[in-house]
């Protein structure tokens, strides 16, 4: 009975992979469960379930994934399917793009944020309903 339960939790957590403090990484990563990242790496992150940027984590990359917790340092675009928070005393040089943002005090973020899928949402919008012109609203000039 006891030994089914941790089991069956990997199972649905996945695995951790780790760069530990120390460890330098160059290149292309792509892992199933979460990737930690307390060292350094460069290079390009795709689709981990969840990155988690530790404190002493300094990351150079272009980044594809889930939901991410960054606590250390990103430098590069970030784009994550469900949520990203920045945790206190985080730093961000890039862009985002996710659903839901949680940013604590203390956080440096220079870049742009973009949430959702851009579209206009609201009562009375359409997106098949084109805009008028000027050309098609203004009435002609009499003389």
């Amino acid at each position: 009975m006891f030994g089914k339960e941790p089991e069956n939790q990997a199972m649905a957590s996945g695995q951790t992979s780790i760069i530990a403090q120390g460890c330098k990484f160059d290149g292309k990563v792509e892992v199933r469960g979460t990737l930690r990242i307390e060292g350094e790496f460069k290079g390009t992150i795709g689709t981990p379930e969840n990155l988690v940027i530790g404190k002493t984590g300094i990351v150079h990359a272009k980044v594809t994934v889930k939901n991410a917790i960054i606590g250390g340092q990103l430098f590069g675009n970030i784009t994550a399917e469900n949520k990203i928070e920045l945790q206190s005393g985080s730093h961000v040089e890039g862009d985002i793009k996710t659903k839901r943002l949680v940013i604590d005090e203390g956080v440096f973020f220079e870049g742009n944020c973009s949430m959702g899928a851009g579209q206009p949402k609201g009562p009375g919008t359409t997106a098949a309903t084109p805009a008028a012109t000027p050309a098609q609203t203004a009435e002609p000039v009499k003389k």
